[in-house]
């Protein structure tokens, strides 16, 4: 078995390697420029420790687990341009480095080669493997255009809003333990558990997100603190806020959501104390945890002696490592 470092050795050098000897290089430049921009690359090593409980070569789907980082970057390039967001970590974006256009093209052939990196996976697989990542490509897509849907309302409520980041962001986790485990041969019933687990998580991670965006250090979270706050991003934190507040609370709430161009931190320090008075902080812990413990239990109910899963226990630990 690979511990999660030796997979991530794995998946960059792969990454690295891609030929992109297709033209124009125009094209294609922007691609392996997004790619080598590095992150953290979650999705493919998740694939690989799930295939990993059952099977001792992950290194045989690695283009498949590639496939999916692909379209993970696929997704965050066109976000990026709908953002008009500068920098991607702690780069020039690929609408700032090129033009949109740009980015909209290598965006969708990053999703074209993102489908054929996944068709080398074995062929009695492909069937399953294909419509499972068709629907996942398709729910991302759904989830996406709720956050954006959410915009323009104040009254989402935190069901909702539990259902578009499980669409826009769990699905995809959920995907890859799931092909992961479809790889290598786990029966259906494992194969379900280990979905639900990396959805589980996958909600987990993504609350963990909005609640560092308030109250994260800003040298470990790695962006600036407060976009959310800034930007009136429907999070679980603001969500819970206005339906908790009280009259004057709410009134403040409503007032700097309104503001056509505040001062960033003068709002940021008003919507952040607002969130302690009504003890939001503590609720978002509350819910990450009731995410990463429900998923940990689906962990449990898969059927493969408990040392095969340390390796995927220690990594989610280090995953959602907590900065609060």
């Amino acid at each position: 078995m690979l511990n999660s470092y030796e997979i991530l050795q794995l998946i960059n050098d792969y990454l690295d390697n891609i030929p992109y000897d297709r033209k124009p290089k125009s094209l294609y430049e922007p691609i392996k420029y997004v790619l080598a921009l590095g992150g953290k690359r979650i999705r493919p090593t998740l694939m690989m420790l799930a295939y990993n409980l059952f099977k001792d070569d992950p290194q045989s789907i690695l283009s498949s687990a590639c496939a999916l980082e692909t379209y993970h970057n696929y997704t965050l390039l066109h976000d990026d341009l709908m953002d008009n967001a500068d920098l991607r970590r702690g780069h020039m974006t690929v609408h700032k480095r090129w033009d949109a256009n740009t980015a909209i093209l290598s965006g969708d052939s990053m999703l074209v080669l993102a489908f054929e990196q996944m068709s080398h996976c074995k062929p009695e697989k492909l069937a399953p493997i294909i419509t499972l990542f068709t629907e996942t490509a398709l729910e991302i897509g759904e989830g996406q255009q709720y956050d954006m849907d959410f915009e323009n309302r104040n009254d989402v409520t935190e069901e909702e809003y539990i259902e578009m980041i499980r669409l826009k962001t769990s699905v995809l986790l959920a995907c890859a333990t799931k092909m992961g485990a479809i790889l290598a041969d786990a029966d259906h019933e494992d194969a379900e558990n280990i979905y639900k687990f990396g959805e589980k998580i996958g909600l987990a991670f993504q609350l963990q997100d909005d609640f560092l965006d308030v109250y994260g250090d800003t040298k470990v979270f790695g962006k600036a603190i407060g976009g959310d706050i800034i930007s009136n991003k429907k999070t679980y934190m603001l969500i819970n806020a206005i339906a908790m507040a009280d009259e004057k609370q709410r009134e403040t709430l409503l007032k700097w959501i309104d503001m056509p161009n505040p001062d960033t931190q003068e709002k940021i320090a008003a919507v952040t104390e607002i969130y302690n008075e009504i003890g939001i902080n503590k609720l978002a812990i509350e819910k990450i945890n009731f995410y990463f413990n429900e998923g940990v239990k689906f962990l449990d109910n898969v059927k493969v002696p408990e040392e095969r899963k340390a390796e995927m226990r220690a990594y989610i630990k280090e995953m959602m490592k907590r900065e609060y």
